[in-house]
């Protein structure tokens, strides 16, 4: 039915209104022929035409043209993009809210902002995201266990493996080669700016030995290109990434091996086969049957003196979490086999801990929990029972496996919104960050402890472990060294700054703020940063 000339002149004097709200405000709006224009709002007259300054007009391929001044005709505007601080009584008739690939703020001024508020549904990890490790006395537990399996089980020497844990050596984030028992740490580009034989550091005319003059590799400029070819693709049986604290000795393990085949026979081999014996060593240690049945040593220790390797979690964090369950959809999705998560989680919140939470997913096999369609599976206890469908899922349960698609649906089913925003929390680079920043409609939050054991700019927080996650050896976590005194951004600085809204040490830091707070977060623009509380040190 036509709209009568009456509730059409109503309806333009409720727009100007709002329209006149915005005068003094950055603002973006989008035209009808699919550009956009985003400016400081100057003036707004009866027929809700908009006059702008200080503007930048964005055409259809999204290139962008500075300009003075610019007149907005009422006719062309398809949407206005109010901010989220205006007061609500200026657009209460109003109750859809549209999102932009721009934001006025960032067009500006380079920057742009976060907040948690912004999204309806907000997903974590567990280990080393909600849940804190003493990193320290884990990394020990971890270089004990797969040391002795290697010497006991697979017959290597012990003469260095059984030496004390070498912790400069360790850092997240390297690269292991492994036929050449070469350890590598990359640029953004993929060029090889740091490498070990075993290990036993090589010099510049070494490296270009082995990868060639420009120090790249076939295989890790493809690595770059796409992180998980090397997941469970063909390059998954050339190298392997130490991502997290749970693997991060495998590079000195794997150093060491080939350090006693070299010293054996007299000189550098040219081939090696260790790596599937490290990965036995890790898959035995880890694997989700051993929890139950007492075996590998691992999870023996930990059920024996939660206390030694488990930290507590914050009255400050699991108050924010609550608060945050009032007003959003939250979700757990973990790595751990539920049994396991269930120990974890009820030491640092308690046996209580899944009321956080709308839904839980134990053992999701990340990163390809983001990119394949493996079904969820029904828990009666711990046990994995029937596969299920997206409909069959329900709120609060707990589940098992699954794919991000179908918990997509239930997320928006539990929120009551067709297409929600979800923000997903987590530590490890690829599998929490890197993957749902790439392949879903997910923002992400990184967690990376190492900015909190190295130091940020003008604050005095510091990290209990790290002498575990501080490298003199290696240098920071977020540069490489490209020559004598020089440092550049590492791989994994480049990839955060482009799949992270925001960089913080621990999920403490965010607790620190209220649920509405708003971050400056990272964007293309090299001076902006989303590293929160302060930038790290480099």
């Amino acid at each position: 039915m036509e709209m009568d000339k009456k509730e059409k002149f109503n309806s333009v004097n409720h727009l100007t209104g709002l329209a006149q709200c915005l005068i003094d405000r950055n603002i973006l709006v989008d035209l009808r022929n699919e550009t956009s224009v985003a400016g400081t709002i100057v003036n707004v007259d009866g027929y809700m035409n908009i006059c702008m300054e200080n503007a930048v007009y964005i055409d259809q391929l999204g290139k962008q043209y500075p300009l003075d001044n610019f007149m907005v005709y009422s006719k062309y505007i398809r949407y206005i993009h109010i901010p989220e601080e205006l007061p609500s009584r200026c657009f209460e008739w109003t109750t859809k809210r549209f999102y932009s690939r721009y934001s006025a703020n960032r067009i500006m001024t380079g920057a742009d902002t976060f907040s948690f508020a912004d999204y309806d549904c907000v997903g974590f990890d567990l280990d080393n995201t909600l849940l804190r490790y003493r990193i320290g006395e884990m990394i020990e537990l971890e270089y004990r266990t797969v040391s002795r399996f290697l010497v006991e089980q697979r017959g290597y020497s012990g003469r260095h493996l059984l030496q004390p844990l070498d912790k400069d050596f360790l850092q997240r984030g390297l690269i292991i080669d492994f036929h050449r028992g070469n350890i590598l740490k990359l640029d953004p580009d993929g060029v090889i700016q740091q490498a070990t034989h075993g290990t036993k550091r090589m010099a510049e005319e070494e490296i270009r030995a082995y990868y060639g003059d420009e120090k790249r590799w076939e295989v890790t400029n493809e690595y770059c290109r796409n992180m998980l070819v090397a997941w469970n693709g063909p390059l998954s049986e050339q190298i392997r990434t130490v991502l997290d604290y749970f693997d991060i000795c495998a590079t000195l393990l794997f150093g060491r091996v080939i350090d006693t085949l070299d010293e054996e026979a007299h000189e550098r081999i040219g081939r090696y086969n260790v790596w599937p014996d490290i990965l036995d060593g890790l898959v035995f240690m880890y694997s989700r049957d051993h929890f139950g049945a007492n075996i590998g040593g691992y999870f023996e220790a930990l059920k024996a003196n939660p206390e030694r390797y488990l930290q507590k979690a914050s009255p400050e964090l699991v108050r924010w979490l609550r608060e945050l369950k009032k007003t959003k959809t939250t979700f757990l999705v973990t790595g751990s086999h539920i049994d396991f998560a269930n120990f974890t989680a009820s030491y640092a919140y308690g046996p209580d801990w899944p009321e956080l939470f709308d839904v839980v997913v134990g053992f999701a096999k990340k990163p390809g929990f983001f990119t394949a369609g493996k079904p969820f599976v029904r828990l009666e206890g711990h046990d994995e029972t029937e596969p299920m469908t997206a409909g069959q899922l329900e709120r609060y349960g707990n589940y098992s496996q699954g794919n991000w698609r179908d918990l997509t649906v239930l997320l928006g089913k539990v929120c009551h919104k067709s297409e929600p925003r979800f923000l997903y929390v987590g530590d490890n680079l690829i599998q929490d960050m890197y993957t749902p920043s790439k392949y879903t409609t997910s923002d992400t939050v990184a967690i990376v402890e190492e900015m909190e054991a190295e130091g940020m700019r003008d604050c005095d927080a510091g990290h209990p472990d790290a002498p575990y996650i501080v490298s003199k050896f290696w240098g920071s976590f977020f540069t490489t060294r490209s020559g004598p005194g020089v440092e550049d951004a590492s791989l994994w600085a480049a990839l955060i700054k482009q799949h992270a809204k925001i960089c913080v040490p621990s999920m403490d830091v965010v607790a620190k703020y209220p649920l509405d707070h708003c971050y400056n977060s990272f964007t293309e623009n090299v001076s902006c940063n989303g590293y929160y509380p302060a930038e790290p040190l480099k």
